[in-house]
């Protein structure tokens, strides 16, 4: 085909092509990309479909319906397997495992595009590329689906047995847990699904027994009573990435604490957002710089209606004059500031709640209230025996359970936690000696922050769905701290009977393990370990690039790094990758009570998958994106470009009976100066356009700068290949 191009161009002599990019014919320089065998082959099977394009009936547009099918052809012709012809490093991306309860969102489509990206980028260039997918069992937020399917049967929880309600939940996850999956393949995600992982298959679940044991032989988990985020509703404790925190209309209440020894006039005031909190009260405490309370210090306050409990009054810096009145009650048992306080000054622990929100027997006469109940009951109360001094509005920093929706307890329990501080301190040098790169580089500094500060991780969770802890108590023994930590139960007890005698009984631990302890394991879970002889493990790992959300950094990339150390021996990935929210037009962050929140599922019916993952894809680099319909509108119109494009050049190829100018076609490549010397000038210029396109492109890819890579072929193809 004849090419018109700019006029400064049409010289006489081919020699311009040398000013046009002097790298092209350097006598050192390797073309930045030739087709690899599969992508050879894919080129040829697509040529060999041109009676599609040729056929009268051929759409005049872009008919985005046929998205489906073509990715079944590519799935089934095995395009996304990794292909070990040309030899080269493996190129392995570990999916994050989506939720088997969770339904496509932008979140999703984000991070299928990018990663799309990566291992089509290098699977082009001949590496051997591995996408590995998967689903996570989701612990909380799968049994609280299927609690209330069995609820709108009228059955309860509490009404099966364990085995009958893991039983029910299987079941669910048989039905319906493949629906997140089928919606990524609807995106275009070229993983190799036939090593497809669920957290709780047996290869895994082996993984996290493993891991569990080596731990706690290290000694690095153990046992004790904390205050841990609990859910009422769910009765089990939620991880910090499970608690949301939300802005909500509520009251400050002060209340008189009487000075004991003092004049009935003679009391300090106290502003709290949670009244109900009282009757665990240990302390009141003052700033020592504070010279309105001074004279207190030392001395004992009265407990609101507790008949007369005593508290010391105490001196710390930690209280801040400037709040409220100044005065701080300590309720170390339902806060967790007051928590740290108590266990720095040794104070006692008082807890007044059970475990399902209503108040145990420490608040005497409100024993059984619900904390809510209790606290509308206790004002009054306050009210009437004048030691209510005021309630005025206040906003209050509601922690809500991101599954159930209800306000989060801090609440005394019994739980496993992993000790944290030298798994972090591995994880910190990853990124000091450039082991782990974390793109883009502002998110280092939070990554560093995070694991310096870092705290013990509470792993255990009252469910029945998940991982159950692989630890064994002896039947009669009131001393749970006697337990035994096994693989099985056939190990547990062979165990037991060494110690205490054939005659002894055992039972398992009735928690499961945070789902995030499972899915730290998934870059090397899932290619073998803890057996480090399977070959996928020996060819696969450690993986190239983690990419996900930022939000997770902490809670799923940094606990991921330090486990990989921990096991392995080695950095998990070399590269973190971290995309940012997607929000509305507006820059809104998307919310079902907005009303602003975009389906990628109706997004690809109505623009089309290809138009979505352009439109995310230009907007990438680590920064929230704003989703307008007129860039989806625009990408589709570019989408709709490529197509009359090809049409038109398969139009124009060749027929296939020739095939002496067949087989031309597919040798040449163009990639040498005495191949370009053989076409005009005009489409020697597009051809060296093209190399300078796949440079520039190639070094986008390599750097993460997706967006630019975008904007870099969409003004190439548009501006100039389409154009002249």
């Amino acid at each position: 085909m004849a090419l018109a191009g700019p006029s400064h161009l049409l010289s006489s002599s081919s020699s311009c092509l040398r000013r046009l990019n002097p790298l092209l014919f350097s006598a050192h320089r390797r073309p930045a990309w030739t087709p690899s065998r599969a992508a050879r082959r894919f080129c040829a099977a697509v040529a060999s479909e041109r009676d599609v394009f040729t056929s009268p009936e051929v759409a005049k547009s872009f008919d985005f319906t046929s998205e489906e099918r073509i990715y079944k052809w590519w799935e089934s012709q095995g395009f996304f397997k990794p292909n070990f012809d040309r030899g080269g490093d493996p190129f392995v991306v570990p999916m994050p495992p989506a939720n088997v309860t969770g339904s496509l969102h932008m979140g999703h489509a984000m991070f299928v595009t990018l990663e799309d990206i990566m291992i089509r980028y290098f699977r082009m260039k001949g590496r051997p590329a591995l996408w590995i997918p998967g689903t996570d069992h989701a612990g909380i937020a799968t049994q609280l689906v299927v609690e209330k399917m069995l609820a709108a049967k009228g059955v309860k929880r509490t009404d099966l047995t364990r085995e009958e309600f893991t039983e029910r939940v299987w079941e669910w996850k048989e039905k319906y847990g493949s629906t997140i999956t089928n919606q990524i393949k609807r995106l275009g995600a070229s993983c190799d699904w036939t090593r497809e992982c669920f957290t709780l298959d047996d290869q895994l679940s082996r993984a996290v027994v493993e891991a569990f044991i080596r731990l706690h032989e290290k000694g690095l988990i153990y046992q004790g009573s904390y205050l841990v985020n609990w859910s009422p509703n769910l009765q089990t404790a939620v991880s910090d990435l499970e608690v949301e925190y939300s802005e909500e209309s509520g009251y400050l209440y002060f209340m008189k604490y009487r000075v004991a020894g003092g004049s009935r006039d003679d009391f300090m005031t106290i502003a709290t957002t949670r009244p109900e909190t009282l009757f665990g009260d240990v302390a009141i405490a003052v700033n020592p710089e504070d010279e309105r309370y001074a004279k207190y210090v030392g001395r004992l306050a009265i407990v609101p209606l507790t008949f007369g409990r005593h508290v010391p009054i105490i001196a710390d810096r930690y209280v801040d004059p400037e709040f409220g009145t100044g005065v701080l009650k300590i309720s170390p048992g339902h806060d967790q500031n007051d928590y740290h306080i108590a266990r720095k000054l040794g104070l006692p622990i008082l807890n007044v709640m059970n475990k399902d929100g209503t108040l145990n027997d420490v608040a005497g006469l409100y024993s059984g209230m619900d904390r809510f109940e209790a606290r509308e009951k206790l004002w009054s109360d306050l009210v009437e025996t004048n030691l209510a001094v005021k309630k005025e509005p206040y906003t209050l920093r509601v922690p809500r359970s991101q599954r159930g929706g209800e306000v989060i307890e801090p609440l005394i329990s019994k739980q496993w936690f992993v000790t944290m501080e030298p798994l972090a301190e591995r994880a910190l040098q990853a990124v000091e000696k450039g082991q782990l790169i974390i793109l883009p580089e502002r998110f280092e500094k939070i990554y560093n922050n995070w694991l310096t500060n870092i705290k013990d991780w509470c792993i255990s969770r009252q469910l029945w769905w998940g991982h159950r802890i692989p630890v064994w108590y002896i039947v009669g023994k009131k001393c749970e701290e006697d337990y035994i930590v096994a693989r099985n139960e056939e190990e547990a007890l062979t165990k037991a009977q060494e110690k205490y005698g054939k005659s002894v009984e055992i039972y398992q631990d009735p928690d499961v393990l945070d789902t995030w302890f499972s899915s730290a394991l998934w870059p090397f879970s899932t290619l073998g370990w803890p057996d480090t002889s399977k070959e996928d493990f020996k060819h696969f790992y450690p993986t190239a690039v983690l990419e996900t959300g930022h939000d997770i950094l902490f809670f799923w990339v940094a606990r991921m790094v330090m486990m990989g150390i921990e096991f392995t021996g080695s950095v998990p990935f070399s590269y973190v990758y971290l995309h940012g929210l997607i929000r509305d037009s507006e820059g809104r962050k998307m919310s079902k009570s907005l009303g602003n929140v975009i389906d990628p599922l109706d997004t690809m019916k109505e623009y089309g998958t290809d138009a979505l993952r352009f439109t995310l894809c230009m907007g990438t680099a680590g920064q929230d994106i704003n989703l307008s319909t007129e860039r989806l509108t625009s990408n589709k119109a570019f989408t709709n470009k490529l197509w009359n494009a090809g049409k038109f050049l398969l139009q124009n190829l060749p027929d296939r009976s020739d095939g002496t100018a067949w087989d031309l076609l597919l040798a040449n490549e163009f990639d040498t100066e005495a191949s370009l010397q053989q076409l005009p000038l005009p489409e020697c210029w597009v051809v060296t356009g093209l190399h300078e396109l796949i440079d520039k492109v190639s070094i986008s890819y390599e750097k993460f700068y997706f967006g630019d890579a975008a904007r870099e072929i969409y003004d190439f193809f548009w501006g100039h290949f389409a154009d002249w």
